[in-house]
């Protein structure tokens, strides 16, 4: 069984996400799939963004590799 005073407080986090999801249900559905479709987007570029870099980091030392470079010889 649980205590009564534990039911009844909430967390200001929760209060917050109690009162964004009574604005959602205000909101039309053109409205909801194109904030859907955005957040969605935005992940996808984040993923995007980490591929272009791993490709260009891999690129970056595989001509370290091919290309070396003799910096600490002495001629």
């Amino acid at each position: 069984m649980g205590r009564k005073d534990a039911s009844t407080a909430r967390t200001p986090v929760d209060q917050y996400r109690k009162q964004i999801g009574k604005q959602d249900y205000k909101k039309t559905r053109p409205m909801l799939r194109a904030t859907r479709l955005k957040a969605e987007a935005k992940k996808t570029a984040l993923g995007v963004k980490v591929e272009i870099y791993l490709i260009a980091y891999t690129t970056f030392v595989y001509m370290l590799f091919l290309f070396p470079m003799d910096v600490l010889c002495e001629y």
